[in-house]
């Protein structure tokens, strides 16, 4: 392994990988009198947010119309029509600044459409739904290509496609097939929906980017910049650098806490894989198996409280609970991704016999803590307010306002104003690209609306998956589960895996509003309880992250650790299994999510224990190893019986310990057998050497 392959990376180099896996952040360069114009609005954008979350009271309409005005204003200026890796040239006849004249156009037209109907009298908005006058139509039908293109530009092609899908769904529905046939609608119908109504592009999803996720992304830029990450990877180091494989340990902790503040899997790759990721390789981790133990590890801020990214707070809307009771939902089946991660890393590292970090490579704990514990109040102050009963709007405004007064007071990493303005325009910036996502899945979802097709494709899962638990309960040993129970599994199974196909590619919020509206229906008439549902669809978007061939998060990984991409993506597909599992196990029992109807603390317990063994079984079979390397019969075994644990109850717990006991035996016997082996060896040596001396 070359020095070449071990460096560090440069900030530059971080930042292109980011630029190159993450679309999000494709941001072209511009001259510098248009740079100055849109980092002024940047910052307008963030102080009118929180304004308006803190110090006013605007209606619904108009704030979501002024939020998606900052966003398509912005997205037209800051992304080019072509994504390159060369940059573009900032001079030419039909350039101002860099910036092509029909995109300046573009982006003062989405500006006046999204705002032209938000600032119409509120009588007259309502009296013009279901007959939408020919301007309300001409702005309707502009705001509706030039959020598709927005969303093209930003997010990719793919998300626009599945919008221009649905729209043809909606007109052409009489010559759809099957269940999937309905009556259709007209072009001035669909305006009225998409438009006019509060079921389309200004629907739920972009109200909760406006209201709740744009206060967040700040506040996690500004925590950030006062330091809270850092100490993150300094307490990680601090706590697991010194094991066994340490610095795999640092990445998988780093991560997690980083997860807590940040709900980017890209952003939290490369932010703490800059660090890890070299040091994984350096103590002789495969370059492969590293990217994707920081890609697997980084995945898990979408799912860990208490920011979860922003399909959290989508949830807490459709499901009409308070963030608190979504956050203790989401703690446990996120501390077992993590176990789950842990287990594997702790096996690779034995089975390669990897040493942990020096005492001269660790940061000192009470150093740490001296330079950043007062970074550690803007987060205290944000859960506080959040388990208190608090609105989430409220509780992220006085964590702004937290990160800025200790910014200004915090000796070690003081926040000047200048930085602040900074801090500012690149919170307002990292929440471009997810909003025009969010407008755009307002467009699908508003086409589900209106034509029912949720229900109707609830209604073909279902019967599909009828179909196929006919066939297996016909079969022994198969027919010894009925025919419902087999109905549930192959629904879980199909509605898991267009979650992924659909995730590839497309933001996670994305993908969970969108499978939201068409998976839940289906789930709903298999009895899964609302919440269950959710965040089974959840979980299996943000897996997409890590899934090839579109492993976002993994293959950035991979271009920091100089791995091969599809490699990288299949080693963290395999370290996340426990990600594709527990969504299984709260189905079967919905205790695991603390706050499911039918909660007892002995499902409860017995579930979470069912799954650390099966998920740390699992580990084992993936691994190879476990007191001692293993034969691939024996990991088959290991693996089987592992699914016994994951099935909740006691007696299926039971039967698994059961079974487990030969092979604990058949380990113990060839780790003594080893010992004894290294031992004669050792023996033998020393005889050599004491001959070869006499």
């Amino acid at each position: 392994m070359n020095a070449e392959s071990q460096r560090a990376l440069t900030s530059e180099e971080l930042a292109r990988i980011e630029r190159k896996y993450d679309p999000e952040q494709a941001f072209r360069p511009t001259g510098r009198s248009l740079a100055m114009v849109i980092t002024v609005a940047l910052v307008a954008m963030s102080v009118y947010h929180f304004y308006a979350a803190g110090f006013a009271l605007i209606r619904e309409l108009l704030h979501r119309g002024i939020h998606l005005s900052f966003v398509l204003g912005l997205v037209f200026l800051l992304f080019s029509w072509r994504r390159t890796d060369s940059v573009e040239p900032l001079r030419g006849w039909f350039r101002i600044s860099g910036v092509a004249i029909p995109d300046i156009i573009f982006s003062l037209l989405a500006v006046a459409a999204a705002l032209y109907l938000p600032l119409l009298p509120p009588e007259i908005v309502a009296g013009r739904v279901g007959n939408p006058s020919q301007m309300d139509v001409l702005m309707g039908t502009a705001l509706l290509l030039l959020t598709l293109e927005a969303c093209r530009r930003s997010v990719g092609p793919t998300l626009p496609i599945i919008a221009l899908i649905a729209i043809a769904f909606a007109i052409l529905g009489p010559y759809a097939p099957g269940a999937l046939k309905h009556g259709g609608t007209s072009w001035l119908g669909l305006i009225n929906h998409l438009y006019m109504t509060n079921q389309g592009i200004y629907g739920i999803a972009i109200g909760v980017m406006a209201q709740y996720v744009f206060l967040f992304i700040l506040f996690g830029v500004l925590a950030t910049r006062i330091g809270l990450g850092q100490l993150f990877i300094d307490l990680a180091m601090v706590v697991a650098g010194r094991y066994s494989g340490g610095p795999a340990k640092v990445a998988i902790f780093s991560s997690a806490l980083m997860g807590t503040i940040s709900g980017s899997s890209i952003a939290n790759t490369v932010t703490t894989g800059a660090l890890t990721i070299p040091a994984m390789k350096k103590v002789g981790y495969p370059a492969r198996f590293a990217g994707a133990v920081e890609a697997t590890s980084s995945t898990g801020g979408q799912i860990t409280p208490p920011i979860l990214g922003a399909a959290a707070f989508i949830m807490v809307e459709y499901l009409e609970l308070p963030l608190r009771d979504v956050l203790a939902a989401a703690l446990f089946p996120a501390l077992l991704h993590y176990f789950g991660i842990f287990i594997m890393v702790h096996l690779e590292a034995r089975r390669l016999g990897l040493r942990g970090l020096r005492a001269e490579e660790l940061p000192k704990l009470g150093l740490v803590l001296r330079q950043h514990w007062l970074s550690l109040i803007p987060l205290g102050i944000l859960v506080y307010f959040i388990l208190s009963g608090r609105t989430p709007d409220f509780a992220a405004v006085y964590g702004i306002i937290a990160c800025v007064v200790v910014g200004f007071l915090n000796p070690v990493n003081r926040l000047t104003l200048k930085e602040l303005w900074e801090s500012l325009a690149l919170g307002a910036k990292g929440t471009l690209a997810v909003g025009a996502a969010a407008a755009t899945v307002g467009i699908v979802v508003g086409v589900v609306t209106l034509t029912g097709v949720g229900f109707r494709l609830g209604y073909v899962v279902v019967q599909t998956a009828g179909d196929v638990a006919a066939v297996f309960g016909s079969v022994w040993p198969l027919s010894f589960f009925d025919v419902a129970s087999w109905t549930l599994l192959v629904s879980l199974l199909l509605i898991a895996v267009s979650c992924i196909i659909m995730g590839a590619g497309i933001p996670t919020t994305a993908t969970y509003i969108i499978l939201v509206a068409v998976a839940a229906p289906a789930l709903a008439q298999l009895q899964v309880q609302p919440l269950v549902s959710h965040f089974f669809v959840f979980y299996y978007g943000v897996l997409a992250d890590i899934t090839p061939p579109v492993a976002l998060a993994a293959y950035a990984a991979a271009g920091i650790a100089g791995a091969n991409p599809f490699k990288t993506g299949n080693t963290a597909f395999r370290l996340g299994i426990a990600k594709a599992l527990v969504p299984f196990v709260f189905v079967y029992s919905p205790a695991l999510l603390l706050v499911a109807d039918g909660f007892t603390w002995t499902a409860f317990v017995v579930t979470l224990a069912g799954a650390m063994l099966g998920i740390a079984g699992l580990g084992v079979a993936f691994s190879g190893f476990w007191l001692a390397p293993m034969k691939k019969v024996e990991r088959w075994w290991v693996a089987i019986v592992s699914f016994l644990f994951i099935a909740p109850g006691l007696e299926t717990m039971g039967l698994g310990l059961l079974a487990m006991l030969p092979m604990v035996y058949v380990q113990f016997r060839r780790k003594r057998q080893i010992a004894q082996e290294a031992s004669i060896a050792t023996v033998a040596d020393g005889e050599m050497m004491t001959g070869r001396v006499e």
